[in-house]
């Protein structure tokens, strides 16, 4: 019986007398619901699985029995049954390694698939979620309910029921064993459990508050670590590495600091534990002995006592042990449920077409937006882009032009007025089904890890190389493609490491053309290139598609020259731009 199978059964229990009392077990039971939503799809599985687990556990008892006889055999020179003995014991031990491998693999498969279901299902869930609810989780925390906690769920959605069944009938089995052997033997086998169960009272609240603690902390270490990786050029150009060292070692300061103060505390309960479980030891073995001694019993027999007495405390623990495993699951399917549970986004049906070839406008009225109430962003606000047409927003950095890219997209909904995208007969209100009909390239670097190709595949799967290529030469970014060996195939790393940031920028750019959206968004996406090629871009796009609607945020005096109109973002304002207002702004720029 290992440490933790004594102590954390016991607090655990606790918790549930407690959550019970308090009104919220009814958390755990729907959390478990949850849970074997999951696992029922694979309940044969399951069934044959608690059926060789019984198995396995009937032909341990024999196996012990058959020792038992063959002892008092050996001892009592007796060679009658040796043969048939040893048969029997080997027979055992020969199906319950058998029998165990099989388990073991049956439960790992039965595990990865349950983890693979629900992984699938709550990525598919997170990304339909609605981005203002979202974005109220740290990538760390979504990241550890994504796999750690899923884990969890995963490993006791099948060993859970199935390993309680086996642990009763094992305890109940053993039990009756000694039992007909002798029942006093069998009463104290019995006797470790009660002092077991009040010694660990004092264990409750430090094994409550080290789970809450581990587990807020394991979010928050993910979170730094990913935000310094994905960093990982800024902290270097900075020169703040060894800041950054400095901060990663702080956090292992305190987790090393949490994980000792647990450690030390469970090293001194531990030894409480151990002290009475040798002594009720004790008491059985001098019982045994006893009876040996008053030839009462067997050799064969005080080995079976004392071999099943240990096998009984092991079982009762087994139960009991079920215990933190229902809990700490419940515990991780309500963290990923409060992911599953997040506003959804809003989905109508989408009768407009990317082959309209008259083009969309898109157009706000009277829009007032806030991030949270009180923090207004964007007041009464009025905005316009035809087909044909290149709009631009300026304005200072924070101002709110990327949050008007978020409302013309669908992405955050106005408390006040409307956003609308219109063919010539049909209005409709911006949402998540329109997005079809726009490509983005949104600000910084946004080139994932693969090839050129990749990356321009996942707008498009079935699209050609040719279609590709001219993608490509629309972005201006075919010249330096086809100067790599590999072309189309040439490899790039995360975040387009391998190119500069003005050829990262052309192919997110191509990205969006061979997309061939109605509607083009570019939020900054073209402050890396030089002003020629700045303006030969945006002809090129315009002239592939003379209907397109664009819309761009820039800074950039020689994208401001091609506009139709420029509305400035100021105050929380969107106002439009008189010719003379414009003209003086590109004099300014």
């Amino acid at each position: 019986m290992n440490n933790k199978q004594k102590k954390i059964p016991f607090n655990s229990l606790n918790t549930l007398i407690q959550r019970y009392k308090e009104g919220t077990f009814q958390e755990i039971i729907d959390d478990w619901k949850w849970i074997f939503n999951y696992s029922r799809k694979y309940k044969k599985a399951i069934i044959f699985y608690v059926f060789l687990g019984i198995l396995s556990t009937t032909m341990g008892l024999v196996s012990s029995v058959a020792s038992k006889y063959l002892i008092d055999i050996i001892t009592g020179f007796d060679r009658a049954r040796l043969s048939t003995m040893i048969a029997i014991m080997v027979g055992s031990a020969v199906f319950n390694l058998t029998f165990s491998s099989f388990i073991n693999r049956l439960s790992t498969k039965l595990s990865v698939y349950i983890n693979n279901d629900i992984q699938s299902d709550i990525f598919d869930q997170i990304m339909d979620a609605d981005w203002l609810a979202m974005n109220a989780f740290s990538n760390g925390d979504v990241l550890n309910r994504f796999n750690t906690d899923v884990n969890t769920v995963a490993d006791n959605a099948v060993s859970w029921l199935p390993t309680i069944i086996i642990a009763l009938y094992n305890f109940l089995a053993t039990f009756v064993v000694l039992l007909y052997y002798d029942m006093i033997m069998a009463m104290l086998a019995m006797l470790s459990a009660p002092f077991l169960v009040v010694a660990s009272q004092y264990l409750i609240k430090k094994q409550r508050e080290y789970g809450k603690k581990v587990r807020a902390m394991n979010s928050e270490m993910m979170t730094f670590e990913i935000e310094a990786f994905y960093n990982f050029d800024t902290i270097k150009s900075f020169g703040i590495t060894k800041m950054y060292s400095k901060k990663m070692r702080q956090w292992q300061m305190k987790y090393r600091k949490l994980r000792l103060q647990y450690n030390l505390f469970t090293i001194e309960t531990n030894i409480l534990l151990s002290v009475l479980s040798y002594i009720i030891q004790f008491i059985a073995f001098g019982y045994a002995l006893y009876l040996l001694w008053n030839h009462s019993i067997t050799y064969g027999t005080m080995v079976l006592f004392l071999e099943q007495r240990t096998n009984l405390s092991n079982a009762f623990n087994k139960i009991l042990s079920i215990i933190p495993a229902f809990l700490n699951s419940s515990i991780s399917a309500h963290r990923i449920r409060e992911l599953t549970q997040l506003p959804k986004e809003e989905h109508k049906a989408n009768s407009f077409s990317m082959e309209n070839t008259k083009g969309y406008t898109v157009s706000m009225d009277h829009v007032d937006f806030a991030y949270e109430p009180g923090k207004t962003v964007i007041t009464d606000s009025q905005f316009i882009a035809k087909p044909g047409e290149i709009v631009a927003l300026v304005g200072p950095s924070g101002g709110g032009k990327t949050t008007m890219i978020r409302l013309i997209l669908g992405l955050v909904h106005p408390q006040n007025g409307q956003v609308t995208i219109s063919s010539e007969t049909t209005v409709k209100q911006a949402s998540a089904d329109l997005r079809s009909l726009f490509a983005y390239v949104p600000q910084g670097n946004t080139i994932l890890s693969g090839t050129i190709r990749d990356n321009l595949l996942m707008v498009k799967e079935n699209a050609t190389d040719q279609q590709m290529i001219e993608a490509l030469q629309i972005a201006c970014a075919w010249d330096f493609v086809q100067k790599k060996e590999e072309g189309l195939d040439a490899k790039v790393g995360e975040r387009g490491k391998g190119l500069s940031e003005g050829q990262a920028q052309r192919i997110a750019i191509a990205r969006a053309v061979l997309r061939d959206a109605p509607i083009l968004l570019m939020d900054e996406s073209t402050s890396a290139l030089d002003v020629t090629t700045e303006r030969q871009v945006l002809r090129n796009i315009i002239a592939q598609k003379p209907n397109k609607t664009c819309i761009i945020t820039t800074h950039r005096p020689s994208a401001l020259n091609l506009c139709q109109r420029i509305y400035r973002v100021v105050d929380t304002q969107v106002a439009l731009m008189d010719e003379k207002q414009s003209s003086q702004m590109v004099i300014d720029f």
